[in-house]
């Protein structure tokens, strides 16, 4: 009887254990799967992944045809369906969306470029006292406005520049001014007193900016001219907020110094931009997640007439890869190793986890450094992705975005 009782309650024990142990595994395979892929035309029938799944094609919103004329594949491309991932080819862990793509050509970067930024209103960095005609310290602004605000209006009038804020609030008299100010995309209205100063000026005790300028690497250019950049978006550093972009440029620059990154400190290079009119290599249209977009006027005389593959982020795999960049003006491929791919993170300018092999890189640099933010990243001679950013308690460890992420631009 007691025998009985002991293999009846190790069956259950057993079959408990193993119903456990295929949650997990099944919870562990959803999160290493995409949620959805690009896959190149005439490719997209061997979509596999790095773990253990079986793939099937669910639903299908594209025709099937017999011949693969230049017509037909046109049609093909830009289609959708879905894909069932299987555990042990038969417990269903994840549905996969797919769309269909043409393969795409680019050509790798790696050039340091001046990065010039106009905001679409006036950012807001923080408030601040103000010295007023009778001695005292008054902050008018304390509790109304807040850093990462936007000035639209002054008193129903647009501004988009300093100057025109600071001649609004002067001709305004000492008179309270309401103004128009973007919050978390809302439009709110603010009144606020103006403080007299000795000199007969007036001050509403706000620092604010209306322009950026900075450092970065651009990413690839496509044979239209436009062009990709950074990897993650143009932000305030006071503010920490991405950047309302009105129009900006990029423009040559030359990299004067390295400040070598150390462990708890990020690196730099430091650069002249030339903000003449004959350096200006193009303009910038969209300040995004994954990095700047827009259209260059010319391709830089140093840069290689050569394009590459564009990768997708299912052919990425861990082990050696490079990332191409010029610190000295010469365009080099750096080794690199890469350690991990996250198709589901949070952040998707962090889908690729690597550290710095080579030798050069790391004597110059310490390893990746602010201002290689962009950096393409290549591997199997596709370009895969791009460098977006460095582990500050590391400096030879980084992240990427996947270049998919960004060609969606």
């Amino acid at each position: 009887m007691c025998y009985h009782k002991f293999q009846r309650h190790r069956k259950r024990w057993f079959l408990a254990s193993f119903a456990c142990f295929l949650l997990f595994a099944a919870n562990l395979l959803y999160d290493s799967i995409p949620d959805e892929i690009y896959a190149v035309y005439g490719e997209d029938d061997h979509v596999e992944f790095p773990v253990p799944v079986t793939v099937e094609k669910k639903e299908s919103s594209v025709p099937v045809f017999r011949d693969h004329t230049q017509a037909k594949q046109t049609s093909y491309i830009g289609q959708e369906y879905l894909l069932t991932c299987k555990f042990l080819n038969l417990i269903p862990v994840k549905e996969v969306s797919v769309h269909v793509v043409a393969k795409d050509y680019v050509m790798p970067s790696g050039k340091p470029i001046g990065i010039y930024t106009k905001t679409s209103g006036i950012l807001i960095i923080g408030t601040g006292k103000v010295t007023a005609s009778d001695g005292l310290n008054y902050e008018p602004a304390d509790q109304i406005v807040q850093g990462g605000d936007y000035i639209l209006t002054v008193n129903g009038t647009e501004v988009s520049e300093k100057e025109e804020l600071v001649d609004l609030v002067n001709a305004s008299g000492g008179n309270p001014v309401v103004l128009g100010i973007l919050r978390d995309n809302e439009t709110i209205e603010v009144k606020i007193e103006p403080i007299p100063l000795k000199d007969g000026t007036y001050k509403l005790g706000i620092w604010v900016r209306d322009d950026m300028a900075g450092v970065g690497t651009m990413t690839y250019i496509r044979q239209n001219l436009e062009f990709g950049a950074l990897g993650h978006p143009v932000s305030d550093g006071d503010t920490g907020s991405m950047i309302r972009l009105a129009e900006g440029a990029v423009y040559d620059t030359d990299i004067v110094g390295i400040v070598k990154g150390k462990d708890g400190t990020p690196g730099e290079l430091t650069g002249v931009i030339n903000y003449k009119e004959e350096y200006c290599l193009g303009t910038i249209r969209e300040n995004t997640k994954t990095g700047i977009y827009g259209t260059l006027n010319r391709i830089p005389g140093e840069m290689e007439d050569a394009y590459v593959e564009v990768g997708m982020k299912q052919e990425i795999h861990t082990g050696e890869a490079y990332i191409c960049s010029a610190l000295d003006g010469d365009l080099r491929q750096y080794r690199i190793e890469i350690d991990e791919i996250d198709f589901n993170h949070q952040e998707e300018n962090k889908g690729i986890l690597f550290h710095v092999t080579d030798e050069k890189l790391l004597h110059e640099t310490g390893g990746i450094v602010q201002g290689m933010s962009g950096s393409p990243i290549l591997q199997d001679g596709k370009i895969i992705g791009a460098v977006t950013h460095v582990f500050i308690s590391d400096a030879t460890k980084g992240y990427g975005v996947f270049i998919e992420k960004m060609m969606e631009h």
